[in-house]
C-alpha cells in the first residue's frame, strides 16, 4: 500500500501522529511508501529525514500557499531541487477555500494579512508564474497536484501542464467541498491523462458525503483513473494505516472490486509518485 496524502505533526493544527510515528505505523502495516503533506510547510526535508534507513519510501512536496508567496516559481524550484516529488497548487489559501469558509492560517493567527491565490481565468495575472511552475515540474518529472483551485482553473491548468510535458497529474480530492467537481467533469480530466483522488477524510468528515456517494464517483471516473489516499492523521480520524483500509472496506461494501481498490491505494499512486 502507498498513501500519497497524509498529514503529520509538526503542523499548525493538531495531528494524531508525528512524522516518525506515522512512518513507523506504515512500516508495521506493510506499506511501501507515503507522501507527507502540509499546507504551510515544505515536507521535502522532513520526508528525507524520516525516511532515511526505513523500508518505507517517504516523499515530500510543497503547497503553494501564503507562506511561500502563493504561485511562486522560486519556491517550487527550491523544493524540486531538494528532491520534492509533489507540487500542490494553492490549497488552504486558494480563493475557493475562503469562499467555502474552510480553515486558513490567516483566520487563526491574529495580525496576518488576508490573501488568497488563483490561476486563470480567475486571476489572469498568475499565468506567467503558473506556466513557469509547469515547466519546472515537467523538467523534474514531478507530480502536479491541483490543490483546492476551482474546476475552471483546473480546466485552464491541465492543458498548459501537458503543453510543457508534465506527465504526472493528480486531481486533488476533486469531489471534496473544494473544488466541488462533479464526476462527469473529473472523468473528462482523467480521460486526458490525470488521476482523480478519493480520500478517507471525505468519507469521515465531508458533509453529505458517504460511501455510496464516493463509490458512484469512482464508477463514473473508472477505477483505473482513481487513487485512494487517507488525507488522515487528524485527532478525530483513525491512524493513517487504518484510515486507508477503512476507505477500501467502505467502497468494497458498495460493490466495487476489492482487488481494483487495492491497486488504487498501491500500484497506481506509487507509479504516480516514485521516480522512474
Amino acid at each position: 500500500m502507498f498513501d500519497l496524502h497524509v498529514h503529520a505533526a509538526p503542523d499548525i493544527v493538531g495531528r494524531r501522529l508525528d512524522d516518525a510515528e506515522t512512518v513507523a505505523a506504515y512500516k508495521a502495516s506493510g506499506f511501501t511508501g507515503c507522501v507527507l503533506k502540509a499546507h504551510y510547510e515544505s515536507t521535502v526535508g522532513r520526508a528525507a529525514a524520516v525516511g532515511r534507513g526505513s523500508p518505507v519510501q517517504v516523499f515530500g512536496g510543497i503547497a503553494l500557499n501564503q507562506h511561500v508567496g502563493g504561485v511562486n516559481p522560486t519556491a517550487v524550484a527550491a523544493a524540486l531541487a531538494s528532491g520534492g516529488r509533489v507540487v500542490w497548487f494553492p490549497t488552504a489559501d486558494s480563493h475557493t477555500q475562503r469562499s467555502a469558509g474552510l480553515p486558513r492560517l490567516c483566520g487563526t493567527r491574529p495580525g496576518l494579512a488576508e490573501r488568497t491565490y488563483a490561476l486563470p481565468p480567475v486571476d489572469p495575472s498568475a499565468e506567467a508564474a503558473a506556466r513557469d511552475i509547469c515547466r519546472r515540474i515537467a523538467e523534474a518529472d514531478a507530480v502536479l497536484a491541483t490543490g483546492h483551485i476551482s474546476t475552471a482553473e483546473v480546466a485552464w491548468l491541465l492543458p498548459v501542464a501537458r503543453e510543457y510535458g508534465v506527465r504526472r497529474i493528480l486531481l486533488t480530492h476533486p469531489s471534496y467541498t473544494v473544488p466541488g467537481m462533479s464526476a462527469r467533469e473529473a472523468a473528462e480530466f482523467t480521460a486526458a491523462g490525470a488521476l482523480a483522488e478519493i480520500t478517507t477524510f471525505k468519507l469521515l468528515h465531508q458533509p453529505g458525503c458517504d460511501a455510496a456517494h464516493l463509490a458512484a464517483f469512482a464508477r463514473e471516473v473508472g477505477l483505473a483513473n482513481v487513487v485512494l489516499s487517507s488525507d488522515a492523521v487528524q485527532p478525530d480520524s483513525p491512524p493513517a494505516p487504518e484510515a486507508l483500509h477503512l476507505l477500501i472496506d467502505a467502497l468494497a461494501a458498495e460493490g466495487l472490486d476489492r482487488a481494483a481498490l487495492r491497486a488504487c491505494a498501491n500500484g497506481i499512486p506509487a507509479d504516480l509518485v516514485v521516480p522512474s
